[in-house]
C-alpha cells in the first residue's frame, strides 16, 4: 500500500504538468468551436490526434471530432469518429490498475467512458449524418442501436421514473420511415413517441407533445388507412378541423440544435463520521439527509479502526452547470407563412437527470475512496510520521471530482416540417431572444422534387454567459 502511494505521488507530479497541457488544448478547442471557427477547431483536434487517441480522454476526442466534422458537412468522416466512440464505449475493458489508482486518488486516473446520455447522443449524430447522405436504412440502424442501449440502461437503475425511453428518437425513426414513404412504420414510430412524451417526458422534463408530431401522426394514420385511429387522435388532440391535404411538392424537415449542453463542475459535501461497534462506521450528512454505513478493518486488540481519529471529512462530487439558451424562439418563414420550431429533446434536462440517477452510486464510490485514503494515511503515520503527512497532503491534493464531459452537445433540439413547392425555394430561419431582444436570420435555398423530403440541421452555438464553473 505504501509503495503504491509513493508511485502515485510521483505520478501526480507528472499528472499536474500534463493536465495543464490537456486543459490548455481543451480551452483552445472550445474557444474556436464556440465562436463557430470550425476549421480552426478541427485543426486543433487533428494535430493532437496521435497524442490524444492514446489518452484517457480519447472518447471525448472521438465525440468532439465527430461533431465538428458533421457541422462542416463531412458526414462520412464524422461517422468514422462517431463509430469509434460507439465501439470504444461498447467494448470498454476495465483497467484494474487504473481503477486501484483512482480509489486512492480520484476518478480522473481512469479512462472516461461517457455519461449514459452521451453514449446515446452519439447515435443521434450518426443517424442525422446518414439522413443527410440520403442513407435512410443506415439511419434507422443507428436508431435501433440507440433503442437497444436504452433497454440496457433501464436495468441499471431502480427508480421507477427513470430515463429509459427516448421520445425524440422514435420521432426521428418516424421521420425517416416517412421519407421512405413507409407510412405504416412511420405511424407506429410516431405513436410510440406520443406515448413517451405523454407518459415520461411531461413529468420528467416538463416537455409536452410537439404539435408537429400530432400532425405527422394524423397524416400517416390517414395515408395508412387507419381511419379509426385517425378519428380517435383528432378528437384526443382537439384537432377535429384537421384535414389531410396532399402535398404539391416536397417537404423540409428542419432540426435546430440550440445552444450548448451543460458543463461539469465540482461541489463538495462534509460528512461526519459516526463510529459504531465492531468496525462499523456511518458517514452522515444531516443537511442532505445522507447516511452511508461502511465496514472497515477492526483491530480487536485495541478495539479501534484505521478511521478512529476521523470525525469529519470532505468529499468531492461532480455536478452540472447549465449554459442557458441565448435564443429561445425560432421559426421558419416561406411564402409569408411562419412555421414554429418546437422543442423535441431537452438534452440539458436529460443530462441533469442522468447524473441524478447515478448519484447514490457516485456517493458510495466517493466515500469508499476517501475511507481508503484515510486508512492509508493512518497506516503511513504508524510507519513514519513524515510519510503519513505526505500521504495526507497527497490525499487532500487529489480529492477532486471527475469533471470531464462532452461539451459540444446542444442544449436542446427543436424541429418542424415545412411543405415546399416543387423547384427552387428560399426559406428564412428567424431566431429570437425575447430577454435581450436579439434576433438572427439565415436564408437557405432548396431544390425540391415532388414527393422528396429534404433534411436540414442548423446549430446555434450561442449561450448566455454563466459564472466560472
Amino acid at each position: 500500500m505504501i509503495s503504491l502511494y509513493k508511485s502515485l505521488i510521483f505520478s501526480l507530479l507528472i499528472l499536474l504538468t500534463s493536465c495543464a497541457t490537456y486543459y490548455e488544448v481543451n480551452r483552445e478547442f472550445n474557444a474556436n468551436f464556440e465562436k463557430g471557427r470550425l476549421e480552426e477547431a478541427e485543426k486543433v483536434l487533428a494535430k493532437k490526434e496521435k497524442k490524444i487517441e492514446k489518452s484517457k480522454e480519447r472518447l471525448l476526442y472521438y465525440l468532439n471530432r465527430g461533431v465538428v466534422l458533421s457541422l462542416m458537412g463531412e458526414y462520412r468522416e464524422s461517422n468514422k469518429y462517431l463509430e469509434k466512440a460507439y465501439l470504444y464505449a461498447e467494448d470498454y475493458r476495465t483497467n484494474y490498475l487504473n481503477e486501484a489508482a483512482a480509489m486512492l486518488s480520484n476518478p480522473t486516473f481512469t479512462a472516461y467512458r461517457g455519461e449514459d446520455h452521451e453514449n446515446l447522443m452519439v447515435l443521434y449524430y450518426k443517424a442525422m449524418n446518414f439522413m443527410k447522405l440520403g442513407e435512410y436504412d443506415n439511419a434507422l440502424v443507428e436508431c435501433r442501436r440507440l433503442n437497444i442501449r436504452l433497454n440496457q440502461l433501464s436495468d441499471k437503475y431502480k427508480s421507477e421514473k427513470k430515463y429509459q425511453q427516448d421520445a425524440f428518437i422514435h420521432t426521428l425513426m418516424g421521420i425517416i420511415y416517412d421519407a421512405k414513404r413507409d407510412y405504416n412504420n412511420a405511424f407506429i414510430a410516431y405513436r410510440n413517441a406520443l406515448g413517451i412524451y405523454r407518459d415520461d417526458y411531461q413529468e420528467m422534463f416538463n416537455l409536452s407533445v410537439p404539435r408537429q408530431l400530432k400532425e405527422d401522426l394524423l397524416r400517416t394514420a390517414y395515408l395508412t388507412g387507419f381511419m379509426d385511429e385517425y378519428d380517435l387522435y383528432k378528437k384526443e388532440f382537439g384537432m377535429e378541423d384537421y384535414r389531410y391535404k396532399p402535398a404539391d411538392g416536397g417537404s423540409l424537415v428542419f432540426f435546430w440544435n440550440n445552444g450548448l449542453g451543460p458543463v461539469k463542475s465540482e461541489w463538495s459535501i462534509n460528512f461526519a463520521v459516526v463510529h459504531g461497534a465492531g468496525g462499523m462506521v456511518n458517514f452522515t450528512n444531516e443537511e442532505y439527509g445522507l447516511n452511508f454505513p461502511f465496514a472497515v478493518p477492526y483491530n480487536e486488540q485495541d478495539q479501534s479502526t484505521s478511521l478512529k481519529d476521523l470525525e469529519f471529512f470532505r468529499v468531492a462530487f461532480p455536478k452540472y452547470t447549465e449554459r442557458p439558451e441565448y435564443y429561445t424562439e425560432g421559426a421558419l418563414q416561406i411564402n409569408n407563412r411562419s412555421y414554429k420550431l418546437e422543442l423535441a429533446e431537452d438534452v440539458n434536462a436529460i443530462a441533469f437527470r442522468s447524473l441524478k440517477e447515478r448519484m447514490l452510486k457516485e456517493f458510495g464510490k466517493a466515500l469508499l475512496r476517501v475511507a481508503l485514503k484515510k486508512a492509508a494515511e493512518h497506516g503511513a503515520r504508524k510507519e513514519d510520521e513524515g510519510l503519513g503527512a505526505a500521504v495526507g497532503f497527497f490525499n487532500a491534493l487529489t480529492e477532486k471530482a471527475d469533471t470531464r464531459n462532452w461539451q459540444t452537445l446542444p442544449h436542446s433540439i427543436y424541429y418542424t416540417r415545412v411543405p415546399l413547392d416543387e423547384g427552387q425555394k428560399k426559406v428564412t430561419l428567424k431566431l429570437k431572444s425575447p430577454q435581450t431582444g436579439a434576433e438572427h436570420e439565415e436564408v437557405f435555398d432548396y431544390q425540391v422534387q415532388k414527393g422528396e423530403t429534404v433534411f436540414q440541421t442548423y446549430s446555434a452555438l450561442d449561450y448566455k454567459s454563466v459564472p466560472d464553473w
